[in-house]
């Protein structure tokens, strides 16, 4: 198969394109948001190639994977065919709904010529999509191996935008959790942050890595803490189990389900999180025990053969 995507998520993408298929991902001079073609920063196969608007043109398609409203416009004009209707397509919905929220329409409500695809069960239950054909295949994760070391008696956290992004990824709570612990936030858009916050820079350092630095560079913190409020599944918190980390985790959407007990501490009350934040600081041993305990959860429910299978199942469906 010749599946047609854009570059959109690029953790994401990367668990989907080590596939059995050919993905071409659309390129325009300056790879701009909607042709930023091939990853820089993270490892693709050569079965990920680029074509221009014009290439597409005469390109054979066999799937469209669209993950933007304005996708579909855009797949119509550069292939001269429309997805759904002329070449085989699904709508793959990275996000929870904002808005009016739990009444919130999707962009594909009550459509039948294609598949809505949700990554968690959660965002199922909360997207209204009519009638459309919805189906959840959740994340998989090409996994990093166990470098967790512990060895840094500190925080990771992982965000990006978080000034812009505000109340939505718990940016407001980073200054209660910077008292228990001193924080590592890495991430685009992260630049400034401490003094945004109002914090001391050795309470709240910031950087923006690339993927395999990040990694080697989360497994040495101590302990991985999710403070986002409102989010599908944050893959970094995926990643962070995959590493062997113990994680600190507000007990919102998905996230009760993707860490199970004795994985780290999950929870709605802040000074309940604070209180794991402090268990592992000054039980290193505690923190390797349930940082393994994540990463074999994370392996059983997030394998990328697992993530991979339900694809290629889908991908059968829709395109026979």
């Amino acid at each position: 198969m010749n599946i047609l995507l854009w570059h959109v998520h690029g953790s994401w993408t990367t668990a989907f394109v080590q596939g059995s298929h050919t993905y071409t991902v659309p390129v325009l001079p300056g790879r701009g948001p909607d042709g930023l073609g091939r990853a820089v920063t993270f490892d693709w196969p050569a079965s990920v190639v680029e074509r221009t608007p014009q290439e597409l043109r005469s390109a054979e398609i066999d799937l469209v994977v669209l993950q933007r409203p304005h996708e579909a416009e855009l797949a119509t004009r550069w292939l001269g065919r429309r997805p759904g209707r002329d070449v085989p397509a699904v709508y793959l919905e990275h996000n929870s709904p904002h808005g009016g929220v739990p009444d919130t329409r999707h962009p594909t409500a009550d459509r039948d010529d294609l598949v809505t695809v949700h990554v968690t069960g959660f965002n199922r239950l909360f997207w209204d999509c009519g009638h459309t054909r919805t189906r959840v295949i959740e994340h998989g994760v090409v996994d990093p191996g166990h470098q967790y070391t512990g060895t840094l008696a500190r925080a990771a956290v992982v965000v990006n935008d978080p000034v812009r992004r505000g109340r939505t990824t718990g940016t407001d709570l980073l200054p209660f959790f910077a008292r228990q612990s001193p924080l590592d936030v890495f991430g685009m858009g992260t630049a400034g942050l401490a003094a945004h916050l109002g914090l001391p820079e050795d309470r709240c350092r910031a950087a923006d890595l690339p993927q395999a630095r990040l990694h080697t560079e989360m497994a040495r913190r101590r302990l991985y803490l999710h403070p986002v409020r409102w989010t599908s599944l944050g893959l970094s918190l995926l990643e962070a189990m995959h590493l062997g980390m113990p994680v600190v985790a507000l007990a919102t959407t998905e996230v009760t389900r993707a860490v199970p007990p004795g994985a780290g501490v999950v929870s709605t009350d802040p000074a309940e999180l604070a209180e794991a934040v402090h268990h592992y600081l000054t039980d290193a041993a505690a923190a390797a025990a349930d940082g393994t305990r994540a990463r074999q959860a994370a392996l059983d429910r997030y394998g990328l053969k697992r993530f991979l299978a339900d694809w290629d199942r889908l991908i059968d469906e829709v395109t026979r």
